[in-house]
């Protein structure tokens, strides 16, 4: 009986020996892990990123070969700190800090010590960093940006936060992920794969061999090479235009909904975003909370549109049958309403039809057709539901849907947001301001262009789209390939065609006009108001134009959004039509209007809200009289030396 206890007792021990063993070397992968990162070496053999191209196959973004050189914390063996600052020619208090977070994040793990070396810098390290266990070289692929533009719509690569690194498992701590513009949209498409090579090490932490024969080994895949909509030439082009001014440019080809231009300005040289001070230069670009070259104003300004707006009111007076093509209103300086009140308007002609409405763009006129088109309703409140409805028919107070990481939805008001508002009965009077663009009625700029390209069609869009192709596949996404139709009736477009471009032979925009170019177009004085310090202050109205060319043939429309710029015809008008013509004929014919532009800088109002003076407007600057050394930050000359034109 003892003998079978004791040998019962030997074999429970033994199972239980047994059991444990398996379960560390086979089910506990954990301590597999512990165990292989002892003996094993992970290396990452990073891909090539995707190209960018515009869509005339211009290389806008290439790569680069960079270097970083890591540590592993827990592999430090006698440092001496003095020759390897001296080495990476840093600080010794750098050195430290950085050996800091690196072991705060991971003893295990590597961290980037300093980032992305170029070649010639990593040159002399390559052999005697071996001298320093525990540090190695990472080599990484970089953006090298082969045009001095769109650094806003391109957007840039940065390091992966930890937050980042700790959510999703495909980076580790030092990768580089697309932080803004097409780099951040199209990351997954463009990073590629990693791939994975693992070696085994002695004690020493010197690779051995690799690690079962390379079996586990995995080779990079190369991220998609992008072409994008963009029109690089056009795009330079309007970059140079709006130096020393604020807003943007963005223009469309109407029949696929291709965004040709994105241009926001202030904007910055791409190419500062390379080598070792790039890190330092972002920070810089992203704490300018003065002139913000980080915010897409194309894509996240929200403005009042002014009298562009107007041509929307038209077709929905049309739609609702409140108004005819030929029925004339009068204007006497303005439209009277609700007893002593008035909307006011500069001096033209009267009484005008819809022609001549649109082209003067008289105040008067649209007052009374949008006043129609909200009294038809039983209620205010059913005739402002209905006149939403069709205005957001043309993709306006939303987010559109386009393929870019930002943006503002921008506010078209319904019945419901005035009951809100008001707290008490209101009726139409009380929101005439929508008449003229203004009031409650907020856009951003690429809004307008698409509003402007459901013009130029008759009556539908396509969502704007910056992608055109990935690797060698046109794209195919039904969102940016099928037909949005509004619910304003084809028929109704061509009155409203002929008054925009009765806008350039007779109206606001006739000293604009560029030689064999049929275009339609609408200008707009936008009242501009903000808070400085609680009080809520007028500044200098904003420029807007909105424009499609040719007439009969559509084939770029756009937007013009000058910050601070008088008035439509002034600045926009003139930078849409140097524009077009830019696209439509390669060549500028109106170089009167290019020089206007360049030789006039806004940046005098953009100081007014920081200088805790009073401003009036000068007269000589108001008629553009000025001489450029008063204003101008940048002279035309180096304008044009800088962007590539030898004018």
């Amino acid at each position: 009986m003892k003998k079978l206890l004791f040998l019962l007792v030997i074999i429970v021990t033994g199972i239980v020996f047994l059991s444990r063993l398996f379960y560390l070397q086979i089910v506990d992968e954990d301590l597999k892990r512990k165990a292989e990162a002892n003996s094993v070496k992970t290396v990452f053999d990073y891909p090539e990123r995707g190209f960018i191209y515009d869509r005339n196959g211009k290389l806008m973004v290439a790569n680069q070969v960079a270097y970083d050189v890591m540590v592993i914390p827990r592999e430090i063996r006698s440092l001496d700190t003095l020759e390897l600052c001296r080495l990476l020619k840093i600080e010794k208090s750098r050195l430290n800090q950085e050996l800091e977070k690196a072991k705060n994040w991971s003893y295990r793990k590597g961290s980037v010590i300093i980032p992305q070396l170029t070649q010639e810098e990593y040159a002399p390290l390559q052999e005697k960093l071996r001298k320093f266990p525990g540090f190695y070289i990472q080599r990484r692929s970089l953006r090298s940006y082969q045009v001095n533009h769109s650094a806003s719509v391109l957007g840039y690569i940065r390091e992966a936060s930890r937050i980042k690194v700790e959510s999703d498992p495909y980076y580790s701590l030092g990768d580089l992920e697309g932080k803004s513009g097409i780099e951040k949209q199209y990351e997954e498409v463009l990073r590629g794969r990693k791939g994975v090579k693992k070696y085994l090490k002695d004690h020493f932490g010197r690779i051995i061999e690799p690690y079962k024969n390379g079996s586990n080994d995995t080779i990079p895949e190369n991220g998609s090479d992008l072409t994008v909509t963009l029109d690089a030439e056009l795009q330079k082009y309007g970059e140079m235009l709006m130096t020393n001014k604020r807003g943007g440019i963005v223009a469309i080809e109407p029949k696929t909904g291709e965004i040709l231009s994105l241009v926001t300005a202030p904007n910055y040289d791409p190419k500062i975003l390379m080598g070792r001070d790039r890190s330092k230069n972002i920070n810089a670009i992203i704490r300018d909370t003065i002139r913000k070259p980080t915010v897409n104003r194309v894509l996240q300004g929200q403005y009042a549109p002014g009298s562009p707006f107007k041509v929307i009111n038209a077709l929905v007076g049309l739609q609702e049958g409140v108004v005819t093509p030929q029925e004339r209103f009068r204007c006497s300086h303005g439209y009277n309403y609700g007893g002593a009140r008035k909307l006011g308007c500069h001096a033209h002609a009267s009484p005008l039809a819809m022609n001549k409405g649109i082209a003067e763009s008289c105040n008067a006129y649209f007052a009374q057709v949008y006043r129609r088109i909200i009294e038809k309703g039983a209620t205010p409140e059913e005739g402002m539901d209905t006149w939403h409805d069709h205005v957001t028919s043309f993709g306006l107070g939303n987010y559109l849907g386009y393929d870019l990481p930002v943006g503002q939805p921008g506010l078209i008001p319904d019945g419901d947001y005035y009951d809100r508002s008001y707290k008490y009965q209101w009726y139409a009077p009380a929101t005439i301001s929508n008449a003229i663009g203004q009031g409650e009625v907020y856009l951003t700029p690429i809004q307008m262009a698409n509003m402007t390209a459901a013009i130029a069609n008759r009556g539908y869009y396509y969502t704007p789209h910056i992608i055109k192709e990935i690797g060698d596949s046109p794209i195919n996404d039904p969102t940016y390939t099928e037909k949005r139709h509004t619910t304003i009736d084809p028929k109704y477009f061509e009155p409203v065609v002929e008054g925009m471009n009765e806008v350039y032979k007779s109206g606001t925009a006739k000293r604009v006009q560029v030689p064999d170019i049929e275009i339609c177009g609408k200008t707009g004085t936008v009242e501009n108001f903000v808070k400085i310090d609680g009080k809520r202050t007028q500044l200098t109205d904003h420029s807007v134009f909105v424009a499609f060319a040719p007439k009969d043939d559509p084939k770029i429309a756009l937007t013009v959004f000058i910050e601070n710029g008088y008035w439509g015809s002034r600045y926009a008008a003139k930078i849409a039509s140097l524009m077009i013509e830019k696209y439509l004929k390669n060549e500028i014919t109106r170089t009167d209007l290019e020089d206007y532009v360049l030789n006039y800088s806004l940046e005098h109002e953009y100081v007014k809200p920081y200088s805790g003076k009073e401003f009036t407007i000068n007269p000589a600057v108001d008629q553009g009289k000025i001489t450029p050394q008063d204003t101008l930050s940048v002279p035309p000359s180096e304008i044009r030396r800088r962007y590539g034109y030898g004018r």
